[in-house]
């Protein structure tokens, strides 16, 4: 499986429009760099667990 396939795309991208939207919401305004911040830093998470439970299935 290339490593592309296992990219979140689509959890980065729901982060981003959960981020914004919150902050358009409870602030009237949205920073699209805290939004940003916040899913590379959940896809960087979720691609680095899936890397290691995949190891692990793989080693049990």
């Amino acid at each position: 499986m290339a490593f592309a396939d296992n990219l979140p795309i689509n959890e980065s991208l729901g982060v981003f429009v959960g981020v914004a939207g919150f902050d358009w919401l409870a602030d009237g305004q949205a920073e699209p760099l805290k939004a940003i911040a916040a899913a590379i830093a959940a896809g960087v998470v979720i691609a680095a667990s899936r890397h290691w439970l995949k190891k692990r299935r793989d080693k049990g």
